[in-house]
């Protein structure tokens, strides 16, 4: 019973050892982990979400996501004998296939944590059981059966603490509603539900689908995805980022033959860009649309490092679509346009072709907070358009769902 008083009592402070943190601050408990967020005890400022789980074995694991948005695992138990500050070595092996060494740093004489490289993050998402070796030491084994969700709420954590302080520390399992922002022609007026519109595309193999925020802001009911011509399928919300309006779907894996790939070069003013959608559904056709143009600059609105400009005409239903190069890889997701009535009434002139779309740099630092695991390609040869539209139709979904409320213009 004292070593059960021990343990408990190290849950408590395990994870606000992870930076000198005060917490925890709102509540996170998926299966056996506990946690919530913490703050810096010296400066008050966020420092990290955090979960913790006491294993038979006698060890404490932790798992965390800091403010810079890194992945942390620590382990402590009343039996180590570290050396504060000292680098500890630790191997870790996923379902007895892929390996990697870890680099802990010893935050007390019990306790130690490393940040997770993003690649072995998404490992560790989708394994089963995980074996842990320090130098001569036994080997010690974490069943992971429940990390994955967990993944998933601590990434919701960061983001909904970063956005609203730490004063909108809340109950982080379960999302909290979201504030309707239609994104189709004859949405509902306030207070009345209607259809609501635009466009994702599938990102990794096990279903993950990428759209805008503001594509599912104000959602109820469920939310539905389908391949043109095919039947819809629900998607259930993974993950989600107002601040730079991203959203993370997933729906069955074996209802889509393939995904996109993130070109992994560098895209400049002048290149060329395809961009596919679904605008204005049920007004124009039922397909997807594609139209062309190209990089106009590398920053959006007020110089934007976030976003393309783009002169590659979209329209409402447009958000969250790919946008691609000629080789057929995404370079970013089509995002919104500018208000040319609004310019309009300044200028005296009406703007053409400004569009924007969000950079791959931040589609990827989501999705590896959301440790998804997505693939990059070098751009390859060049294709006709028409070759690029038939590949995008087995990932390019319309992306529907009741809504209710819109609170403000959507944008575009």
């Amino acid at each position: 019973m004292r070593y059960t008083f021990i343990l408990a009592f190290l849950v408590q402070i395990a994870l606000a050892s992870i930076a000198h943190a005060a917490g925890p601050y709102g509540n996170i408990h998926i299966g056996q982990w506990k946690g919530g967020a913490f703050t810096d005890d010296k400066t008050g400022a966020f420092s990290h979400c955090g979960a913790t789980s006491i294993y038979d074995n006698g060890v404490i694991l932790v798992v965390g996501q800091n403010a810079s948005n890194s992945w942390l695992l620590g382990f402590a138990s009343p039996s180590f004998h570290l050396t504060k500050g000292n680098t500890v070595p630790v191997d870790v092996t996923f379902d007895g296939q892929s390996q990697a060494r870890l680099f802990a740093t010893a935050n007390s004489d019990i306790m130690a944590t490393a940040i997770l490289p993003p690649n072995v993050a998404r490992t560790f998402q989708k394994a089963s059981l995980m074996v842990v070796t320090t130098g001569n030491s036994n080997a010690l084994q974490f069943n992971l059966t429940s990390t994955a969700p967990l993944l998933a709420v601590l990434a919701n954590c960061v983001s909904t603490v970063k956005a609203g302080g730490i004063n909108s520390a809340g109950e982080f399992t379960a999302p909290k509603p979201v504030a309707a922002k239609p994104d189709a022609p004859g949405n509902p007026k306030a207070g009345k539900t209607g259809s609501q519109t635009g466009t994702g595309f599938v990102i990794s193999a096990s279903g993950h689908i990428i759209t805008n925020h503001h594509v599912i802001d104000g959602c109820v009911g469920d939310i539905k995805g389908n391949l043109t011509g095919d039947a819809a399928a629900t998607l259930r919300v993974v993950n989600s980022d107002s601040a730079n309006d991203l959203a993370l779907l997933q729906g069955p894996a074996e209802s889509f033959k393939t995904f996109a790939k993130i070109r992994d070069r560098t895209i400049h003013s002048g290149d060329s860009v395809v961009a596919i959608g679904f605008p204005y559904h049920g007004l124009l056709s039922s397909d997807f649309t594609v139209t062309t143009g190209i990089v106009s600059s590398l920053s959006g609105m007020l110089n934007d490092t976030r976003h393309l400009q783009i002169s590659a005409a979209v329209q409402p239903g447009n958000s969250g679509g790919p946008l691609l190069d000629t080789s057929g890889e995404i370079v970013g997701m089509v995002v919104g346009k500018l208000d040319a009535l609004r310019i309009a009434r300044y200028t005296g002139t009406i703007p053409e072709n400004i569009n924007f779309a969000i950079k791959t740099g931040a589609i990827r630092d989501f999705l590896d907070n959301s440790v998804v695991p997505y693939e990059t390609a070098a751009p390859g040869t060049e294709l006709k358009t028409a070759d690029i539209a038939t590949n995008a139709r087995a990932y390019t979904l319309l992306i529907s769902c009741t809504a209710k409320e819109p609170t403000e213009t959507a944008k575009r």
